[in-house]
């Protein structure tokens, strides 16, 4: 892609605005309980602070909806990250303003400001131009590193962009565009993705546009029941999209028509309850009327993991069954521990529910890439390379 990088652009005693994507789950207490996101980007914020910038970090977290909400309020990110750095990092206390501009006016070089939650103003998800042009005054400088975001065309993650001449990718943002369009070129065979999760609604797009490019699909987790479903298994009350079957079907004739095996599970872990601590392995013509399906099960789970032993590259997105439950975790971080043993391969997750379950499997850094971003990744193969909203809009006329 022809975008700056971060390490190119004249940062030294310049004021640079930070697109960072810091919507991490809070504790109960109001703390930050998965901090993995705001690491992501540290390289990048070293980076700038030892050249001398000063540091202007804007994210959104959850959905306030446009306004203020002290439950949204980016203050325990602000602290998190103080900590991990070593140094204050000041938070003002809106997105623009008065107190915002005051904050950034008194920043000097090598020092920090974070603005309070993007999406505590109306303007950030409606693109508004006039919400940009006041973010884009505080900076000389604008980089992104928020591929989570980048698929959203929000004030700070485009509108802004075009009010800011200097602009640029931070590494973090510069790595995933670089695995993700390597999925895309030439690759080395067997290409194995493994594609779990909920909802085949959600990913008929990139299961479309990986039949073209990989050699096997394993499909698991709730999605897998409909495919199972149109095949004609029962699947008692196990959850699936009844108005999806024929679109399965389809997908299934034309992933056979071009010679691509999809792999679905042949046995399931059902349950009468998401509370069952008894739940049971059958095959898949063994699901009774009262049954849950909420994993594969350990046939599918040997298959699986074959098929990843022999792979040279591997993509996967979305869990295997309902792994935040032990019971129906098995199948999840098997799978997620096989990837990470398969050394020779690239191997690259797609975030969300994938990166909690290799963070909870142990398996941080044994990967090739671990995304941070779930719909992004998805959005990025599904549109075969073409840049998401919030990358085109860090091109410049210079790398045009």
């Amino acid at each position: 892609m022809p975008v700056k990088s971060v390490a190119n652009l004249p940062v030294e005693g310049t004021r640079v605005f930070l697109r960072v994507d810091y919507n991490v789950p809070l504790t109960p207490a109001g703390g930050v309980a998965d901090d993995a996101r705001i690491r992501a980007t540290l390289p990048t914020v070293r980076h700038l602070l030892a050249r001398g910038a000063r540091l202007i970090i804007a994210s959104h977290l959850g959905r306030p909806g446009g306004k203020p909400d002290a439950a949204a309020s980016l203050e325990p990110v602000g602290a998190r990250l103080a900590e991990l750095l070593g140094q204050d990092v000041v938070l003002a206390d809106e997105p623009v303003g008065d107190g915002a501009r005051k904050v950034v006016s008194d920043l000097r070089d090598g020092q920090i400001a974070l603005l309070e939650n993007l999406r505590f103003h109306p303007g950030e998800e409606a693109n508004d131009d006039g919400f940009a042009r006041q973010l884009a005054s505080y900076a000389d400088v604008y980089v992104s590193d928020a591929f989570g975001a980048a698929h959203r065309a929000h004030a700070s993650t485009v509108g802004m962009t075009k009010h800011v001449g200097v602009r640029g990718a931070g590494f973090l943002l510069l790595a995933e565009i670089d695995f993700l369009s390597r999925l895309l070129g030439t690759v080395e065979r067997p290409f194995v993705a493994v594609i779990g999760g909920a909802k085949v609604s959600d990913k008929l797009g990139v299961l479309e546009s990986l039949l073209g490019r990989v050699d096997k699909m394993l499909i698991g987790g709730a999605m897998a029941n409909t495919f199972l479903r149109a095949q004609g298994h029962e699947l008692g009350r196990s959850k699936l999209e009844a108005e999806k079957l024929a679109l399965a079907r389809s997908f299934l004739k034309k992933a056979g028509d071009q010679n691509v095996a999809v792999v679905l599970p042949s046995d399931l872990v059902v349950a009468t309850s998401l509370d069952d601590d008894a739940p049971r392995v059958v095959p898949v013509g063994g699901v009774g009327p009262a049954d849950l399906a909420l994993d594969i099960g350990p046939a599918t789970t040997r298959a699986f993991e074959d098929e990843l032993a022999r792979a040279r590259t591997i993509f996967w997105n979305g869990p295997m069954g309902l792994f935040e439950r032990a019971a129906f975790a098995e199948g999840t971080f098997r799978v997620a521990r096989a990837i990470g043993a398969n050394r020779r391969a690239l191997t690259v997750a797609g975030g969300g529910d994938s990166a909690l379950a290799i963070e909870q499997a142990g398996l941080v850094g044994k990967l090739s890439h671990l995304s941070t971003g779930g719909g992004a990744s998805l959005e990025f193969i599904e549109g075969n390379g073409k840049p998401l909203p919030g990358i085109a809009a860090l091109e410049t006329e210079e790398t045009r």
